[in-house]
């Protein structure tokens, strides 16, 4: 019976397992998400349970054709991570960044190595594959669990930086070892240095002129259709990392630039390209984490004491390797001691590594299937102790800032027409900035340039609610008082006086919107600061 119904699954693979594995995810990560478990470990264990290990539902086994695809996912996650950057914090967190995506890599290859090897005793070549393997953090894993954080923005930029910018450094340093222990060392070690420099230089170049190229197409075409501009973002983001490696260049290095450029530049209907980015990036990472766990065998890890194995390969890399690697790496940079540590924390292992650990299987490397579990299982442990326990870190160290939660309404906005200037206007919002709740100006003490037009105000006010008890409903007792928050849009008109951490969408011309964000943000500064005196709502349940 049961056989008969994973076989019609099988079938119906797209219309029935699929929908059914992410309707799963997607629960289950909602439920979870007040005890901090990230998401991608909620797609993992649901990879795992619908997998040839668990119910069988998802029947899939080719290590080949699972790189390929994680690769695909890779390019959206990382290009909306890139998207997402901004300029004012890239050139301050640059240099830290970029050093532990190449020497930090290293490093930490270098320290894990001499754990395994010279304390722990393990022979040498599977050693020195487990180092190189697991050496990288992973974008994906930091990305979707990172940015959950309520974190200075200069620290959160630095980790998400560093595990774009290492996958290059990570996959030389594996195809250096997979090809010189199977090749018995006959390797032209000059030809993969100059790869390696072409790969970090020419990936980041190919990406920008990708990136400006696109700029210049969605600000000349502007079509009528919405979906374009969403089709248009694909084709940026597959194309750039297809020509990138083609030309052998890192196309991991200039998805995330190509996005970085197109986040910072001022384009037509750039929120509606944003939203779509992220429903995509969202997918794809989920998707990716569900595929992985669909490949690993659970049942190994219980052999041959890869358990055990495991445990220790995690403790030396994330206790012993990686805090030496960041402390080394960021010598002379004038890091805080507490910034430090936490990154140190935050080196999370994910779907790079796992993907670096199919190498030694496509090589025929008889214990390439240990090798791969092993490294699963060490993913696993790091997004589910690391991952979980990321917050808690931060407020231990003290790294945490005030969270400012997002608005849910949003206004999307695209137009062929042109102003009488004949320039393209867009829909952008502007974040006031805090304390929550302080006065500023009056909307009508505020000058714009012509032909800005301010749509809607999201803000946020805290309510009391009561709530019924038993006691109260018998006339013996009070009722139950919740604090809470609700939403509010209002309309603006020229007496509105706008709030510290006010969401403002405004109808602009494209090539004023840095101003119109500059005049906001400076007027509400300028203006003479006093604590707001709106007193919570009251609601009664």
């Amino acid at each position: 019976m049961f056989n008969v119904l994973a076989s019609n699954i099988s079938a119906n693979f797209v219309y029935l397992a699929i929908p059914m594995i992410l309707l799963t995810v997607v629960v289950s990560a909602v439920f979870l998400d007040t005890r901090s478990v990230p998401v991608i470990v909620v797609a993992m264990f649901a990879g795992i349970l619908f997998g040839p290990n668990g119910l069988r539902f998802w029947m899939f086994h080719d290590m080949i054709l699972a790189s390929q695809i994680a690769n695909l996912a890779l390019v959206f996650v990382l290009f909306h991570g890139g998207f997402c950057t901004k300029k004012n914090i890239l050139k301050f967190v640059a240099l830290p960044a970029l050093g532990l995506a190449t020497w930090g890599v290293i490093l930490t290859a270098i320290v894990t190595f001499g754990c395994l090897y010279f304390i722990l005793g393990w022979d040498r070549n599977l050693a020195l594959l487990l180092s190189v393997i697991v050496s990288s953090t992973d974008a994906a894993a930091i990305f979707s669990i990172l940015r959950k954080q309520p974190l200075r923005s200069k620290i959160t930029s630095t980790i998400e930086i560093e595990s774009a910018a290492n996958d290059p450094m990570a996959i030389v340093l594996t195809t250096i070892v997979v090809q010189t222990l199977s090749a018995g060392g006959d390797v032209n070690y000059l030809f993969v240095l100059l790869d390696f420099i072409w790969k970090f230089i020419g990936g980041p170049l190919i990406g920008f002129v990708m990136a400006k190229a696109i700029v210049w197409l969605i600000n000349k075409l502007t079509p009528q259709e919405t979906s374009y501009y969403h089709i248009i973002m694909l084709c940026a983001a597959l194309f750039t990392y297809g020509i990138t490696e083609t030309l052998h260049a890192s196309g991991i290095l200039a998805v995330f630039t190509a996005g970085y450029i197109l986040g910072n530049s001022n384009i037509v209907h750039q929120q509606g390209i944003y939203n779509f980015s992220a429903a995509i990036s969202t997918i794809a990472n989920i998707l990716l984490f569900i595929l992985l766990g669909v490949l690993v065998e659970p049942a190994s890890w219980f052999e041959n004491n890869l358990f055990l194995r495991a445990i220790l390969l995690f403790v030396f890399l994330s206790f012993i390797a990686r805090p030496a690697a960041v402390f080394l790496g960021t010598m002379g940079m004038h890091i805080p001691f507490k910034e430090r540590i936490f990154i140190a924390w935050s080196g999370l292992r994910g779907a790079v590594p796992i993907v670096l650990a199919t190498y030694p299987l496509a090589y025929g490397f008889e214990n390439g299937m240990e090798i791969f579990n092993q490294v699963f299982f060490v993913v696993l442990l790091s997004l589910m102790l690391q991952g979980s326990l990321l917050g808690k870190v931060a407020k231990l160290l003290k790294l945490t800032t005030i969270y400012r939660p997002e608005s849910p309404y949003s206004l999307e906005f695209y137009t062929k027409n042109y102003m009488e200037s004949g320039q393209k206007v867009d829909v952008f919002t502007v974040e006031l900035p805090g304390p929550e709740g302080r006065e500023g100006p009056f909307l009508k003490d505020v000058v714009f340039p012509k032909g800005t037009l301010l749509l809607m105000i999201a803000r946020r006010r805290r309510y009391y609610k009561k709530i019924p008890t038993i006691m109260s409903l018998l006339k013996i007792g009070k009722p139950r008082v919740i604090e809470s928050y609700l939403w509010q849009v209002l309309l603006p008109v020229g007496n509105t006086v706008l709030h510290g951490w006010d969401q403002v969408t405004v109808l602009s011309k494209v090539e004023n919107e840095e101003e119109v964000t500059n005049i906001l943000t400076d007027s509400f500064k300028n203006t003479a600061k006093k604590d707001s005196e709106d007193k919570p709502l009251l609601l009664y349940g």
